[in-house]
């Protein structure tokens, strides 16, 4: 019997992001949605408190106004956790990955009595891979990332890695915090039952001041560009003879 976290992040839908002439980005238009390596983690915790009867399944946010949103709430409860934590505020919607990792790690530790915090292996926006490392670090727990298989045994977690071209296999003391990768297992698709019943489902809103824990951003994101866009040198060769391939050597020696 465990209480499983798992950790998500809201994040604008890249598909509809603009450019704008001085190459800064549009997200106007942009909907919100679970990170998609979060839907992994998600899934990856969810089986593994599927696979220990009696235990429960957290889910645990924080961010701004978006957080408010009642079907991105039902997103979550609809694949498997039992419960929703949010913490709103909206300085953490700007805030960098110490601030929220701080913010996560105070929740974690209010909430109480938890034995796994489960994490993606990125976020579907930054994608900066720090954040769980972090939590784990300012909570004192046992930290492993880059996990892509996971289960309990004996009380204590026993967690895959593929390191380079070798499986490294471990045995966890808990409490952990573990970064899983994409590929651990595939997010389950929600059924409308399991939409429908996640309406139902509890959900409780702290403040940072509730849980005792301020933003404080220990960086400064001085600006996100998009690349700059070049013209293609439209140079094309024939093919068929010596004297077009050394072209195209050539070419692409120069590019080099």
């Amino acid at each position: 019997m465990m209480k499983v976290v798992i950790c998500y992040k809201l994040v604008p839908d890249v598909s509809n992001v603009k450019v704008k002439a001085d190459r800064t980005l549009d997200l106007t238009e942009c909907e919100w949605s679970i990170s998609q390596y979060d839907l992994n983690a998600a899934e990856a915790a969810n089986r593994l408190v599927e696979a220990n009867e009696g235990s429960t399944l957290t889910a645990l946010t924080a961010g701004g106004e978006i957080t408010e949103n009642s079907k991105l709430r039902k997103a979550i409860l609809a694949r498997g956790p039992h419960d929703l934590t949010i913490v709103r505020d909206d300085a953490v919607a700007s805030a960098d990955s110490f601030a929220t990792a701080k913010v996560l790690a105070a929740t974690i530790k209010k909430l109480g009595d938890v034995d796994v915090v489960v994490f993606g292996e990125g976020s579907g926006d930054m994608y900066v891979q720090q954040t769980g490392n972090m939590v784990g670090a300012m909570l004192g727990w046992s930290t492993v990332n880059s996990v892509n298989a996971m289960s309990l045994s004996d009380g204590k977690l026993r967690v895959g890695r593929l390191i380079e071209e070798c499986n490294e296999n471990l045995e966890v003391e808990l409490p952990a915090v573990i970064s899983v990768t994409s590929d651990i297992c595939p997010p389950r698709i929600a059924s409308m039952r399991d939409i429908l019943a996640a309406g139902k489902k509890p959900c409780q809103v702290w403040t940072c001041e509730e849980i005792g824990a301020g933003v404080e951003n220990k960086s400064e994101t001085e600006s996100i560009l998009a690349p700059v866009q070049t013209d293609r040198k439209k140079i094309v060769h024939g093919v068929g003879d010596e004297d077009h391939v050394n072209a195209v050597a050539a070419q692409l020696r120069a590019l080099m």
